[in-house]
């Protein structure tokens, strides 16, 4: 069975490549405010550790809000730099197009837990959570870091040589 190549129009490329850029900033400013080292955490909860208890007082799907409830709260410090630390590396590996694909894959991931914590709390328009979700996966279905972006200056590294490493980079690739 032959494979199909996904070959885009140099507009199409163009396309795909300012998408990962836009998301890649949608990350970078969504880490910017998550301030450590309390990360809102305090007499007057406020950003991150206020967004977090949302998954509990306006519960989406009850295993997440006892989840949230009973791992996430009693551990928000370490919570608070993971999630820091994911949004950090998801806007930059995507703003260089780095492992797109496996990035791509950790922002469906990430969105689905944002919606899963904020997706019932009061004047949040759901469609952009779906919308988040989506668009992470085009950009795998993409490769967009191909396009504008380092998996597509070193993917042919990633081709021409064989062994697990290689296997590994064309996986994220």
């Amino acid at each position: 069975m032959a494979t199909a190549s996904f070959a885009p129009s140099r507009l199409s490329a163009w396309l795909i490549a300012a998408t990962r850029v836009g998301v890649a900033l949608m990350w970078i400013d969504n880490a910017s405010w998550k301030v450590p080292p309390d990360f809102g955490r305090g007499e007057s909860p406020s950003g991150l550790y206020r967004w977090t208890l949302n998954g509990v007082e306006h519960e989406v799907l009850a295993p997440w809000a006892r989840f949230v409830e009973h791992v996430v709260v009693p551990n928000f410090g370490l919570f608070g730099w993971a999630v820091l630390l994911i949004e950090a590396s998801l806007g930059a590996l995507l703003l260089i197009g780095l492992f797109t694909r496996a990035f791509a894959l950790l922002g469906v991931v990430q969105s689905l837990a944002i919606t899963f914590s904020v997706l019932n709390t009061p004047h949040e328009w759901f469609w952009a959570y779906l919308l988040m979700i989506l668009i992470h996966l085009m950009l795998f279905a993409t490769a967009a870091g191909r396009f504008g972006g380092m998996d597509g200056v070193l993917r042919p590294l990633w081709t021409d040589r064989p062994g697990p490493l290689h296997r590994l980079m064309k996986a994220a690739s």
